[in-house]
């Protein structure tokens, strides 16, 4: 009788890793031998897995004449569900804040196309830079778009709010400022033609909001009763809570409180959080603030945010305003 020979610890392990990776088992087939006809009988076919990290793994398979095509996808790895959740806060902080720079760029183009490049003699100028002060916008994006102005080509931008029905009776309005409608609108459509949406008439959905002056304030940067009595002694007419998500353990991470104001008593309130030493992030000159939320289910919500991430990828789009709860 042959003795069998027994395997080494590195070896075992790695037979184990397979049998996590693999808990249905796995074809001893090389992944090239995979092919669209294996997979399925249609011209595009798709099978998906959920590797050891717990990060979906998809291979596509597309048919080319006689040769077939493969390719495979793979999501960021996060350190669990919380740490993805986070990095997708601070992503969309950062995008918002690009899509602020974006807009101020496009309004210092547009007022020294019309009342040229001293602000003495262009009011319009004068206010964005000091409005840049108040937005803390960096020197070198105020002096990029000076000079851009001044580029052959280079025309006005113009103010555009497109209104939209989203999933469960949500509403949207896009806020875009343009210099070439014929492309800005095209690429809207192509947006809802894909994930869904229908554009609305003019006034449909802007009924239901209103436009006021926004603080935001980190929830960890500041206590919750101190910023109220901040904040409304100095003239805020309202102070939104963040919402509390069901997935986050930590109270206060990476969310966000708001404070509504009306024009006339934002700076006030801005002098007086700097005094106590609050640190806040500034509105882009005014937010659209829904007068009722809308609640849908989580299909409607999750569908009516990827309309909603689809538009702003778009370089004409500067703010998605929703009244989805």
């Amino acid at each position: 009788m042959k003795r069998l020979k027994m395997c080494s610890p590195a070896t075992i392990r790695g037979f184990g890793s397979l049998l996590v990776r693999f808990p249905y088992g796995a074809s001893l087939k090389p992944l090239d031998s995979l092919s669209s006809q294996s997979l399925s009988s249609s011209k595009f076919s798709s099978f998906s897995r959920y590797s050891s990290s717990g990060a979906l793994i998809s291979f596509l398979g597309h048919k080319y004449g006689n040769s077939d095509r493969k390719i495979s996808t793979l999501q960021p790895l996060c350190m669990g569900r919380r740490s993805c959740k986070i990095a997708g806060r601070k992503t969309a902080q950062n995008a918002k804040k690009m899509k602020m720079y974006s807009r101020f760029g496009k309004e210092v183009v547009s007022a020294i196309k019309k009342g040229g490049h001293s602000p003495v003699s262009n009011p319009a100028l004068a206010t964005l830079l000091e409005k840049a002060k108040e937005m803390d916008i960096p020197k070198d994006i105020i002096d990029r778009n000076i000079k851009r102005a001044s580029e052959k080509g280079q025309e006005a931008y113009i103010e555009k709010f497109y209104e939209i029905y989203g999933y469960g009776g949500a509403g949207m309005i896009v806020q875009v400022l343009t210099d070439k409608l014929t492309r800005t609108m095209p690429a809207i459509r192509l947006v809802l033609k894909d994930y869904g949406g229908k554009m609305a008439d003019s006034g449909s959905i802007m009924f239901k909001f209103k436009r006021a002056r926004v603080v935001t304030v980190k929830a960890t940067d500041v206590d919750k009763d101190q910023l109220l009595a901040i904040a409304l002694d100095a003239g805020a007419e309202d102070v939104i809570e963040p919402s509390i998500d069901e997935d986050d353990s930590e109270e206060g991470s990476e969310r966000y409180y708001k404070i509504v104001s009306s024009m006339d008593n934002y700076t006030a309130i801005l002098s007086k959080l700097r005094e106590e030493g609050i640190t806040f992030e500034t509105d882009g000159g005014f937010d659209l603030i829904p007068l009722r939320l809308v609640e849908v289910d989580d299909e409607a919500m999750d569908l009516n945010k990827q309309i909603v991430s689809k538009l702003l990828e778009l370089d004409d789009v500067d703010a998605v305003y929703t009244d989805q709860k």
